[in-house]
């Protein structure tokens, strides 16, 4: 008989004749050998991908992820060779000669291994459309360079030294060391260093070097730790290349701390060296130089003073002042302890610390100090034009602050690293254009410095000062992210809260920041004249109690003395209220004194007493309604602004127009331009008889906006020059739309206050 032939193989002969003339796909097919590579690839890849996602989070060393990796390569092919010499079989595994043909269970093993292959691919496919979903939560968290992003080998970040100490409070004291090493490698030419604050962000939170080094878009990382133990202190550091975890470079340090700067300047140089001459190709020649004070107990000082006053908070100010002055009166010629002062009394200006009065002169003594011994100190000289400025505008100057903008703008451009000459381009820009113009700084500052919660800040008020609501609100809330103690960050985003019309939300932001600084009497000051404008007056009445027992004579203490007045309707009281701050002559801060003398012209207006409130007040404050002075106090231009509602009663329009035309002259001259707000145009058309065009600026671009931006509008319509406006039909709706909405507020704050009462 003639036996077919079949793909080469011959059918009927012996066993042992068989394999030798077998096709080897045939058989590797019958063992599963493809199955098996097929399922070793499909869950070696999944076990690698998911072993080096995972690692790292748990603190494992960056080494373990590239082992999992060469491990599963290097066992491929073992495991197909494994499976060609033993097959599984229902007494276990043997090998594949010992199996009778009739009994092996090979196609039954393939399908399984069929079965884990596809399982596989579908835990894959779970995981990383979950990872990647988490990894999109996070992207504002860990912002992550284009894949062809460069990176230059010449850039380090130096992450915080590990405090090792036994003593946590010494925690500054190994920040301080960071952030001094920071300073002297900055030094380096060509070298990039990622910024402080960015660099501290990571702090406590467990990524690997590459996450850390890709975020911040640098090729080498400085880590190290330091042992303080009594006047001893042991510092280790390492160099390190993300790409590959290698140690480019390491050392130890045994010193006492009397040779903390020797540690230092040691550390910085051997780094900068090492990145100069293998990066670079230009060693480092020059010495670089750390901080101005060769005393360890004032560098102690100055490191905790700079730990105080991350926050910016009322109390943390206050400490960093007294912690500044004990390291100055250690060393008087501690230049970074000076400029850091003068600073730090500028911040206490905005939270009502120290009254600028108090605050400019000292700043100007302190910075004419630095500037005499280092004139190339930009930070010492962007406080000082800053403060000159404020000085000049305050006494009338109309010309100081756009002249500081472009000598700001010329510090950042000498030393595009400084943040304080961006941040007081940012305080000093008035008009949308000089807005736009230091947002463009400040983005430049966030790309070089993305996780600095106070670039984050500053972003959010120039969004606001933009109207940009939305971008406000995000660039506060990562600032928030970033440092949760931060009370002016909750006022903030509290304020565009209230731009959306959400009171509540409003009130509970504040109490937030009150949370995070307990010791700013103005923070209830400001709840308390929020609850007074809404007319809860014994809700008010616990808040005010806390500034009267805090600070009774601050300018919010007059502010709500007068306000409660207000809203309880006694006019005798409020009269009396505004006149003590007027005679005792107090700043305008928090509307303190432009409030009273606005009160006050508006009574004399509905009374018919304008001479005699008009006399009074030339009498009390000299040259306070003079509009056409060369140079106008800007304390006093609230008032002039405000005198326009009694001086409708008492002059024609002719002359209002006058004074109308010469006060937007003043506020040009100041660089602000009023015809792009609403709110002046309103007054204007009204204060000019124009109530037609008046009533429908205010129904398009006023009454628009929610009525908890407009608390006082009630005491606004009833001035004179509103009264044909207020007589319109659709005006008079658009009144009882926000009476109504402001009724429903007044409402759900009583309530929210009151459960939160009875819950504490």
């Amino acid at each position: 008989m003639i036996t077919p032939i079949y793909s080469g193989v011959t059918l009927g002969t012996s066993e042992t004749d068989e394999i030798p003339r077998m096709s080897l796909i045939v058989e590797l097919k019958r063992r599963n050998v493809f199955r098996v590579a097929a399922a070793y690839l499909v869950v070696g890849w999944l076990l690698t991908e998911v072993l080096t996602t995972i690692l790292p989070t748990l603190g494992a060393p960056d080494w373990t992820s590239r082992a999992v990796i060469l491990i599963f390569a290097f066992g491929f092919v073992p495991a197909v060779i494994l499976s060609w010499v033993y097959e599984i079989t229902p007494e276990g595994i043997k090998r594949e000669h010992e199996v009778v043909r009739e009994d092996s269970i090979t196609g039954a093993t393939g399908k399984k291994l069929d079965y884990v292959t596809v399982a596989a691919v579908i835990i894959g496919i779970v995981f990383f459309a979950t990872f990647s979903a988490r990894q999109s939560e996070q992207g504002a968290e860990s912002p992550v360079p284009l894949a062809n992003t460069a990176v230059s080998d010449a850039s380090v970040a130096v992450l915080p030294f590990v405090n090792m100490s036994n003593d946590e409070d010494n925690e500054y004291f190994s920040d301080g060391l960071t952030e001094t090493l920071l300073h002297m490698l900055s030094q380096v030419p060509d070298l990039k260093v990622a910024a402080r604050t960015s660099s501290f962000s990571f702090k406590g939170e467990n990524r690997t070097i590459q996450e850390i080094a890709q975020s911040l878009g640098v090729a080498h990382v400085l880590e190290g730790s330091v042992q303080r133990s009594g006047d001893r202190v042991r510092i280790t550091a390492q160099l390190i290349r993300a790409e590959d975890g290698f140690h480019v470079w390491s050392a130890n340090y045994d010193r006492t701390l009397d040779d903390i700067f020797g540690i230092q300047v040691e550390i910085a140089e051997e780094v900068g060296r090492e990145l100069s001459a293998s990066l670079l190709g230009t060693p480092v020649d020059s010495i670089i130089d750390g901080v101005n004070t060769t005393s360890p107990d004032a560098f102690d000082l100055y490191l905790q003073a700079l730990k105080e006053r991350a926050t910016y908070s009322y109390g943390g100010l206050s400490a960093a002042e007294d912690l500044l002055k004990g390291a100055l009166r250690i060393d008087p010629d501690f230049l970074e302890a000076k400029t850091a002062l003068a600073y730090n009394y500028l911040q206490q200006i905005e939270t009502g610390l120290m009254s600028a009065n108090e605050s400019y002169p000292a700043v100007l003594a302190l910075t004419e100090q630095v500037l005499s011994a280092n004139p190339q100190d930009v930070g010492a000289q962007a406080i000082e034009v800053y403060t000159t400025a404020q000085i000049a505008g305050q006494q009338g100057d109309r010309e100081a602050g756009l002249l500081a903008t472009d000598r700001l703008i010329e510090l950042i451009d000498e030393d595009p690293t400084q943040l304080e000459p961006r941040i007081f381009l940012t305080r000093l820009a008035r008009n949308n254009d000089q807005v736009q113009q230091a947002l463009v700084y400040m983005l430049q500052a966030a790309a070089n410095d993305p996780r600095n919660p106070r670039i984050h800040y500053e972003l959010g008020n120039l969004y606001s000062g933009l109207q940009q609501w939305d971008d406000a609100k995000s660039s506060i809330k990562r600032s928030l992210d970033l440092e949760p103690a931060q009370p002016n960050a909750w006022i903030n985003l509290a304020r565009v809260y209230q731009q959306a019309g959400d009171g509540l939300e409003y009130l509970q932001l504040f109490l937030k920041a009150l949370e995070v600084d307990p010791m700013d009497h103005e923070l209830p000051g400001m709840i308390a004249d929020f609850l007074y404008q809404l007319e809860l007056v014994e809700e008010g009445d616990d808040f005010r109690n806390r500034v009267l027992a805090i600070a009774p004579t601050s300018e919010i203490a007059y502010r709500l003395e007068l306000q409660r007045a207000m809203a309880v309707g006694d006019l005798d009281a409020s009269i009396a209220s505004a006149r003590r701050a007027i005679e005792d002559d107090v700043t305008d801060r928090r509307f303190a004194f432009g409030g009273a003398a606005q009160h006050l012209l508006r009574v004399a207006a509905a009374k018919g007493t304008v001479a005699e409130e008009t006399a009074y007040l030339e009498a009390q404050a000299p040259g306070i309604l003079d509009f056409e002075a060369d140079a106008v106090p800007v304390k006093y231009l609230g008032v002039q602004l405000s005198a326009f509602d009694a001086w409708y009663t008492v002059y024609d329009r002719q002359e209002i127009n006058r004074r109308i035309d010469h006060m937007t002259g003043v506020a040009t001259a100041y660089g602000v331009d009023l015809s792009d707000n609403k709110d002046v145009e309103f007054a204007v058309l009204a204060l000019n008889g124009e109530s037609e065009k008046a009533a429908e600026v205010a129904l398009e671009h006023i009454f628009s906006e929610p009525v908890v931006l407009n608390l006082e509008w009630e005491e606004t319509f009833k001035q004179a020059q509103y009264a044909e406006v207020v007589e319109d039909p659709r005006v008079q709706a658009a009144m009882k739309r926000w009476q109504d909405e402001e009724n429903a507020l007044r409402e759900e704050v009583r309530l929210w206050l009151a459960d939160l009462q009875a819950a504490t």
